[in-house]
């Protein structure tokens, strides 16, 4: 069972998610980078371009998902080097400090909650994060084209490109095929008909939408709304 809280960290979400049934469901790329415990591991999500599917027997999970573009400066190292990746804290930060972490969120009776603390002190040591960073979502999101942004935000758009790479793992173009990608999940699980959400989600029509769920979710768009992924 899966279930998620708004964070005290702006943007972010804190969730949990225990086994229920037989076989792990893949995880759809959102644009966000996570930190994730499970079974006395610290581990960092990356960027996803495409569907992950957890390896091994089903498991118990923790996490915080970071609001999209801010996990990089809080873990010090560009989203680029983590695209389609999980990998141990350890390799990031040094292994004393994490293994102290480590002891941290297990003894604590809530593990999601202990990685939000962690966060939280981070994000203080961090600063704020650069608001330029949430006008690239807010206009990609939108539905503006990567020059339309560029201009927006009074950038060139090689500038663009490189503080994407660095920020979400990849270029602005990827970014905004994520971002409508979830548009469209969250249309259609409302109810809202495939035509529809086609359109409203920003593509040129029901073909393309079924394409593009194809490619970043690997299934066709009604397997996932009856919950394989």
């Amino acid at each position: 069972m899966y279930v998620e809280r708004v964070s005290r960290l702006a943007g972010a979400v804190v969730w949990r998610n225990s086994p229920v049934g037989v076989g792990a469901r893949p995880v759809l790329p959102d644009g966000c980078m996570d930190l994730l415990w499970s079974e006395g591991r610290l581990l960092v999500a990356g960027p996803d371009t495409r569907p992950y599917l957890p390896e091994g027997p089903a498991r118990s999970w923790a996490g915080i998902r970071f609001f999209p573009g801010t996990a990089p400066a809080l873990l010090g190292v560009p989203a680029y080097e983590l695209r389609d990746l999980r990998v141990e804290l350890a390799e990031l930060w040094p292994a004393a400090s994490v293994r102290r972490l480590c002891d941290r969120v297990a003894e604590a009776p809530d593990p999601a909650s202990a990685l939000e603390d962690i966060a939280l002190d981070r994000a203080a040591e961090a600063g704020a994060p650069d608001p330029l960073l949430r006008r690239v979502v807010e206009c990609l999101d939108e539905g503006r084209t990567v020059a339309a942004t560029a201009a927006e935000l009074g950038l060139g758009e090689r500038r663009l490109h490189r503080l994407c790479l660095t920020a979400f793992g990849y270029g602005p173009k990827t970014l905004a095929r994520v971002l409508r990608l979830q548009r469209a999940l969250a249309l259609a699980r409302s109810g809202t008909p495939y035509a529809e959400t086609a359109v409203r989600a920003g593509y040129a029509d029901q073909s393309h939408l079924a394409r593009e769920v194809r490619e970043l979710a690997g299934m066709p768009l009604g397997e996932l709304l009856a919950g394989r992924g």
